[in-house]
């Protein structure tokens, strides 16, 4: 029996289990209270052929969503475990700036479960942050789930498969095309895995997908690479802006 279920009961004795939304009661130390996981937005169909991206309307299979009509995406598709909404920010804040690292897992198996074919053969590569920033908040969020997901499904983990080497602003309130300019030359593959990513199909990582431009970045550095196909894997999708 693993030393984590014999030591369970203790642990929930000494720390309750409870809802990391709300504080309700629960019966295990994962999971959301049923009215938290109620207020969870899944993506469902029909959807874009290209992003995934969830139509309002119902449109024959291979339908493609305006946004990428407009502007043809790079990355092979996109695997979003929840739609951003109110419940889905609060368990990110959590996660993120709130240093709650055991969410790391729950959120892991949402995003699992939205990714059928991910096996041993993928290449997990979280979207880096900056060394000043990853020093100040102590993790990175998406190496987090990366891990987790390669636990849970297998794959091997890039953690340094890619670099932020040159710190940008927030992007909030740029444009397309400004946005791809404060991006251009930021982010660049290690070249010490180079080689592992050559032909490979990788899984890109992060927790909240929002405009696309900072996953973009990352998957034209990858493909330039040689990387045969790049998925993006998220927590939450921001369906305001392009994908």
């Amino acid at each position: 029996m693993p030393l984590s279920a014999v030591l369970a009961p203790v642990v929930d004795l000494i720390f309750p289990p409870r809802c990391p939304l709300c504080g309700a009661g629960l019966s295990a130390q994962a999971g959301l209270c049923a009215a938290c996981w109620s207020g969870l937005e899944i993506p469902g169909e029909p959807a874009c052929a290209l992003c995934q991206r969830p139509f309002a309307d119902s449109m024959a299979a291979g339908a493609v969503c305006a946004p990428c009509l407009a502007h043809p995406p790079r990355h092979d598709g996109i695997a979003a475990a929840t739609l951003y909404n109110e419940p889905s920010r609060r368990l990110v804040l959590a996660f993120k700036h709130g240093n709650r690292v055991a969410l790391a897992a729950l959120l892991a198996r949402l995003i699992a479960a939205r990714i059928a074919h991910l096996d041993e053969s993928w290449i997990l590569v979280p979207v880096p942050l900056h060394r000043w920033r990853l020093w100040r908040r102590g993790f990175n969020q998406a190496a987090l789930l990366a891990r987790e997901l390669s636990r849970l499904r297998g794959g091997r983990v890039l953690v340094d498969g890619l670099e932020r080497h040159r710190r940008t602003p927030s992007l909030g309130g740029l444009g397309r095309k400004a946005r791809a300019r404060t991006l251009s030359g930021a982010i660049r593959v290690d070249r010490r895995r180079a080689a592992a990513l050559k032909g490979a199909k990788v899984l890109l990582v992060d927790d909240v997908l929002t405009s696309g431009a900072t996953t973009d970045a990352c998957v034209g550095v990858l493909k330039r690479a040689g990387a045969e196909r790049v998925m993006i894997a998220c927590f939450a999708r921001v369906l305001d802006g392009a994908a």
